[in-house]
């Protein structure tokens, strides 16, 4: 038995190199012809001996198993997205920032910005045990059983790797195989594919492996991430990782200024059209992994990197009538209807238009030709007209003065872009939004509500604010069009268990103005409990770490409103958290009230983001640069000396990371 057991493995590892060879160095060193015949040998010798059972043998990688809903997983470590810039301006500024941030010389990794679907694996000693979509960056799709027919993905890594780290990369067609698939697709009479980037996204999502399988898909490794992976900089990551068996791009390099990015990016912008694969930009990171972790992230976006957009395609159309959409704040945004027009791969009709001072500046008329471009090739834009093409009749635009839904003459506040409906309690646009934004993932999570149906509810007269939610029942939803006996019990359960969601996310679900992600974060943290929140003054408001006067005006103005106190009375007598919970207080102290603390060098026993989290739980504000309103600086080896020099010069103190942690004792 033991035998059988030894072929089994030999063939296993067999196979995986010979995968590994055509795959990812692209250099096969069999026939498909001989690699099928091992292929079929390795699976009848599985098939009759299951106890030899492998998930990440080679032979499963045909697929078969079939996902009807893909579950949620919060990543180990979040999924960023990137700061775009699109001149050569915009990176030599974001070299000046970060030089102000990190002393010594830097070095930058430059990489192409290939157009897929990002996606994140984990290994656990060699293997492939999970991989995610990025869905919104804290959690993502659990899509592990599709990604594994993917033959570039390594399912058993090669050499000497780390016990567990995640590995980043993006999922993409190639074009040769994309054109193939709808060269299929046209023969059988199916419309084809319209880009290779949502092509690629939406096989990730497909309920059968098997389908999977079929498709060409390739995974081009990127980033990786995890603790202790005995690595210093982002270009030996990438080096690292094409030793272990992972599909690295030759393309990317190492450069010791920001001339050279800018090389970089000339000799990609005209030859990225030899490539293999749809590319949109060059990814320009700080190479020192040290360096990294001082510039840090911001809310969206790590410090340390930047991508470039090549210059988008630009195409002219017929605008044919302008309308106005009402958002969930009751902003109004002006659209532009479009005569359908390709560009960058997809059917354009619509763009918009931001706001009158926008259709003023351009002078933008219904029957003008206009000129449509991608910004970053994602959402349409217009950016001028064709005068020369206008119509001798034509008339200015004249910006409208009531709401088009609910006919509230429009306001339009100092300093603002946008004209806004102030009838906040009823217009109805602006209530659906807000239950909208209310359940999304970000927010509340409630399972088996999605956007359509809450439409649905409102305009049915079952809800009128998100409070009126918790008062649903089965037998009210049952009826609904598209409501079968399943979902109504799905919806009713979801928004049972959105009864758990953390404070922070109900304090965003609101759905308050100015009140994102970061700043309910902040919030929640100082103040513990919405009633804290709706009884501080302005002043009060303003003293809190990122917020800003027009923040504070707005929870004011808020917390002013009978309407609004009365639903956050209905959710608290519903059950939902409206305060901190005692597991989250655990921890949690006012020690570094007002203290602005700066992080700097090599740490011994704890890490950079042990101590930030130490100061956030304690009060105090993280600060990424120094002057005369830091309070002390924890520094750690290879402090730079221009901080140094900075800090004595201001007669700032510096202490270690012992001398820091005696100070919350």
């Amino acid at each position: 038995m033991s035998s059988i057991k030894e072929q089994i493995q030999a063939l296993r590892e067999e196979l995986r190199e010979h995968n590994y060879n055509y795959y990812v160095l692209d250099h096969p060193t069999i026939s498909d012809y001989d690699f099928d015949i091992k292929l079929k040998t390795l699976q009848e010798l599985e098939a009759k001996h299951p106890e030899f059972f492998d998930a990440n043998s080679p032979s499963q990688r045909v697929g078969g198993e079939v996902t009807k809903n893909f579950e949620t997983i919060p990543h180990e470590h979040r999924m960023y997205s990137l700061d775009n810039s699109y001149s050569k301006e915009d990176l030599q500024d974001w070299e000046t920032r970060i030089r102000k941030l990190v002393d010594g010389d830097i070095q930058y990794t430059c990489e192409l910005k290939y157009d897929g679907a990002s996606i994140s694996l984990t290994y656990e000693e060699g293997k492939l045990v999970r991989a995610l979509t990025r869905g919104d960056g804290f959690q993502g799709d659990n899509v592990t059983a599709n990604i594994k027919t993917i033959k570039s993905v390594p399912l058993q890594l090669k050499g000497d790797y780390p016990s567990k780290f995640d590995a980043r990369g993006e999922i993409v067609l190639p074009f040769d195989g994309f054109n193939k698939m709808n060269e299929e697709r046209i023969e059988i009479g199916e419309e084809p594919y319209r880009n290779t980037r949502n092509t690629a996204s939406g096989s990730l999502k497909l309920q059968d492996s098997a389908e999977v399988a079929k498709r060409p898909l390739e995974c081009l490794l990127y980033n990786l991430i995890g603790s202790n992976l005995g690595i210093n900089s982002q270009f030996e990551s990438l080096e690292a990782a094409r030793k272990w068996g992972f599909k690295v791009p030759i393309a990317a390099k190492l450069v010791p200024s920001i001339d050279a990015v800018l090389k970089f990016i000339d000799y990609w912008d005209i030859h990225r059209h030899n490539l293999p694969y749809e590319t949109d930009g060059v990814v320009v990171k700080v190479n020192s992994l040290q360096k990294q972790e001082e510039l840090g992230y911001t809310a969206k976006a790590p410090r340390w990197a930047m991508a470039y957009k090549f210059k988008a395609e630009r195409v002219s159309t017929k605008l044919n009538s302008i309308t106005y959409q009402v958002g969930r704040t009751g902003a109004i945004t002006p659209v532009a209807n479009l005569e359908p027009v390709e560009l960058a791969g997809t059917t354009v009709k619509r763009a918009s238009l931001h706001n009158a001072d926008q259709i003023e500046k351009l002078d933008i008329r219904v029957g003008d030709e206009v000129y449509v471009e991608k910004g970053g090739e994602i959402i349409p834009k217009i950016l001028g007209v064709d005068l020369t093409k206008r119509p001798i009749d034509s008339t200015p635009t004249i910006y409208i003065t009531n709401c088009p839904e609910c006919g509230t003459e429009l306001v339009r506040q100092e300093g603002e872009a946008q004209h806004y409906c102030p009838n906040y309690n009823g217009c109805k646009p602006q209530i659906i939004g807000r239950i909208q934004h209310f359940i999304s993932r970000k927010a509340m999570d409630i399972d088996g509500l999605g956007g359509e149906t809450v439409a649905l509810l409102v305009n049915e007269g079952l809800i009128n604010n998100y409070s009126d939610l918790y008062e649903l029942t089965k037998d009210q939803v049952v009826p609904l069009e598209r409501m079968a006996e399943k979902s109504a019990d799905n919806l009713i359960k979801g928004i049972l268990e959105s009864k758990n969601i953390p404070f922070e996310r109900v304090l965003y679900a609101l759905g308050i103005r100015y009140v994102g992600e970061t700043v309910a974060k902040k919030l929640a943290k100082h103040y513990k409990s919405i009633d804290a929140i709706a009884n501080a003054s302005e002043e009060d408001l303003v003293n809190v770490d990122e917020i800003g006067v027009k923040i504070a005006q707005s929870l004011v103005a808020f917390f002013s409103s009978e309407k609004n106190v009365s639903i956050i009375e209905r959710l608290k007598s519903f059950g939902v958290h409206l305060e901190m919970s005692a597991e989250q207080l655990i921890g949690q102290t006012n020690k570094l009230q007002g203290q602005s603390i700066v992080i700097t060098g090599v740490f011994e026993s704890i890490s950079r983001n042990e101590l930030k989290k130490l100061i956030e739980d304690n009060g105090g504000k993280v600060s990424s640069s120094i002057s005369s309103k830091t309070s002390y600086i924890i520094a750690g080896d290879n402090m730079g000396p221009s901080k140094r020099e900075k800090a004595e010069k201001l007669n700032i103190l510096l202490i270690n990371e012992y001398e820091f942690l005696q100070k919350l004792k």
